[in-house]
């Protein structure tokens, strides 16, 4: 039996060029980094990377911000090593290709610092995820520059060695968070206690329900607790509006 992969760190790096992250993707799942923790996020992907329903700038404007998990075809991309891949738009950098956990982070609003029609962008997401205020919006500045984001969730015995792997790989502003990205349940979800504070804040009792039966749903199918949670935030967006507060409560009216 395999041992359980123990992601208790995250190390962020940004990268100048594609090129970079790709070999550097998989350099760390080749040393043994488990491919469903770690995340990339970059703005000018290369054409040749089809992503299968991508939104268009009216989905973006009409949805708002967190609309635009996109699960795709992603042929000879460094993205298809990974999971959850979705297009979003962030305040203050534009649409984003993200993949990884970081995709049902931005998705779900990470405690509610994209709500809000002027949002408070990338940089306060990252804070709280527990980033320095500073390093996040070197991070924000960099990737409206272009350039890509990389977040490796590793065992704290091992984090010095990635580390040093992806300072060699010309990764820069390198910084090492204490804890990995947040995940909406430890597996299947049996009840909203299970549902972790940045999620279940965010969501009235009814869309907590829903939630957590789509959830569930996928998960079931997959056993993939990111494809889960990114087809759970799709039916709230689907079926509920957030209030004032940035709760998703109000129910939509179908015809």
């Amino acid at each position: 039996m395999a041992e359980e992969y123990k992601a208790e760190r995250t190390i962020t790096a940004v990268f100048k060029e594609e090129q970079q992250v790709n070999d550097v993707v998989r350099r760390l799942i080749d040393r043994g980094v488990s491919r469903d923790h770690v995340s990339v996020m970059g703005r000018d992907f290369e054409s040749q990377t089809r992503i299968s329903g991508f939104i268009s700038k009216k989905d973006v404007i009409l949805g708002g911000l967190r609309t635009g998990a996109v699960f795709g075809s992603l042929f000879g991309s460094i993205l298809s090593l990974l999971t959850g891949v979705g297009v979003l738009f962030i305040p203050f950098v534009g649409s984003v290709v993200a993949a990884g956990p970081i995709s049902s982070v931005l998705l779900g609003a990470a405690t509610g610092a994209l709500a809000g029609s002027a949002g408070a962008g990338l940089a306060s997401v990252l804070t709280t995820l527990g980033m320095p205020k500073e390093k996040a919006a070197i991070y924000e500045t960099r990737l409206k520059a272009g350039e890509y984001l990389l977040m490796a969730e590793v065992p704290t015995d091992k984090s010095g060695e990635y580390k040093l792997l992806i300072e060699n790989a010309h990764g820069e502003e390198i910084h090492i968070t204490d804890q990995a990205l947040p995940r909406p349940c430890p597996g299947r979800c049996d009840s909203p206690e299970e549902l972790s504070p940045e999620v279940r804040a965010h969501l009235s009792e009814d869309a907590q329900s829903t939630f957590i039966k789509r959830y569930n749903a996928v998960f079931d199918q997959t056993e993939d607790e990111m494809k889960a949670e990114q087809a759970a935030w799709e039916t709230i967006h689907q079926q509920y509006d957030e209030d004032e507060n940035g709760i998703w409560s109000k129910q939509k009216v179908t015809a």
